[in-house]
């Protein structure tokens, strides 16, 4: 008997749990990106976007069993905020997030590219499938940043657009962006909070990554 794929087996075992893996989740507007080019930078990993793994599973996702991956298709801006009220919006959202889920265990289990580990940021992010998956694995962190600043967020929305550019479609729909925004910033937090994920109050300032990074105790 050969024992070179018991060796295998423990190779691989040991290089998983060296892996970092950080998973950073919240709202839309909140500085996701922000944080981890931040991140990536200080602990020298590499980082993605869940809006990345959802690009590429949408090539290969059946529309029928993932339609949240598609509620955008065909509709401008307008459309879509008329057609759907900011709690249906706040609901899709969580629910392309479980839609996407798979994309995302892939890369935290199977992708061996980054070997040292990685930064998957992102408002595709959920706590609940984390902790079911992953919640005994200390070398997975999951931290989730809240924004509650209306001010800030309106700001976000108005000058930089949430379904596309800012000045790609009328203000006149922007308000239900800020309220759903808002929802899903609720969700997700009392999610965290209930699986014993971290969340971070972003304040938009030089404080926020040495926040993070005492949050993460990396």
């Amino acid at each position: 008997m050969t024992i070179e794929p018991y060796f295998v087996r423990f190779f691989v075992i040991i290089v998983s749990m060296s892996r970092k893996i950080i998973l950073i989740g919240g709202a839309p507007t909140v500085g996701k990106s922000t944080i981890a080019k931040a991140l990536s930078a200080r602990l020298n990993l590499p980082w993605i976007s869940t809006d990345q793994i959802r690009t590429i599973l949408q090539v290969a996702a059946d529309r029928d069993k993932c339609p949240t991956l598609f509620t955008s298709d065909n509709l401008c801006a307008e459309d879509f905020l008329n057609k759907y009220s900011a709690q249906e919006i706040a609901k899709m959202e969580y629910q392309q997030g479980v839609d996407v889920w798979p994309g995302i265990k892939a890369m935290i289990s199977n992708d061996w590219t980054w070997r040292d580990g990685c930064i998957i940021e992102g408002v595709n992010i959920i706590p609940k499938l984390i902790a079911e998956e992953y919640g005994d694995k200390p070398n997975i962190k999951t931290i989730i940043l809240s924004d509650k600043d209306e001010d800030r967020i309106r700001s976000v929305v108005y000058t930089r657009g949430l379904f596309g550019k800012a000045d790609g479609y009328s203000d006149d729909v922007k308000e239900k962006e800020v309220d759903w925004v808002l929802l899903f910033d609720k969700a997700i937090t009392d999610e965290a909070d209930k699986y014993g994920n971290p969340v971070v109050d972003i304040r938009k300032n030089d404080e926020d990554i040495s926040r993070v990074l005492r949050a993460l105790d990396v």
